[in-house]
């Protein structure tokens, strides 16, 4: 990796939501965390709770849909990279909501530089949700699917 791939490597995790990234070939390996700036966040998130009392009723709104999001197994990402739903731009999406998938079925890729992984399901079922949108830049262990198992 030169030192312009690793510049935009570091610039695309800075501006992404993603806490930590680890990167490994062969003799390189490349960890980057954003430990330090998530604890001043929360530091100044204390006050934010004084005027949260108002959006309390959205608390048990979250409370009753989490639940429903509970059911099914979640389908998470192995790696970062950017989501990709199909094999080319003009193909089907590998797997839609409703599709019926087996387990070890690809359901998706994710690319990460310049490397595409194929994304298998963990058990037979059929996809009850799509989490994120084609394209969309994921990071490690994020829910991409919700699969209900049969």
């Amino acid at each position: 990796m030169d030192r312009s791939e690793l510049s935009a490597l570091m610039e695309q995790f800075s501006a992404s939501p993603i806490q930590r990234m680890e990167l490994e070939e062969k003799d390189f390996r490349l960890v980057l965390d954003k430990c330090a700036p998530a604890a001043a966040v929360a530091v100044p998130a204390a006050p934010a709770p004084v005027p949260a009392a108002a959006p309390a009723p959205a608390a048990p709104a979250v409370q009753e849909s989490a639940p429903a999001a509970a059911e099914g197994t979640l389908i998470k990402a192995p790696l970062v990279g950017t989501f990709y739903a199909a094999a080319s731009p003009e193909a089907e999406p590998f797997a839609p909501v409703g599709a019926v998938v087996k387990k070890g079925q690809t359901v998706c890729i994710l690319e990460a530089m310049k490397m595409m992984s194929e994304v298998p399901s963990p058990a037979d079922g059929v996809i009850t949700e799509v989490l994120v949108s084609d394209g969309e830049l994921v990071g490690f262990d994020q829910p991409l699917f919700r699969l209900k198992e049969q």
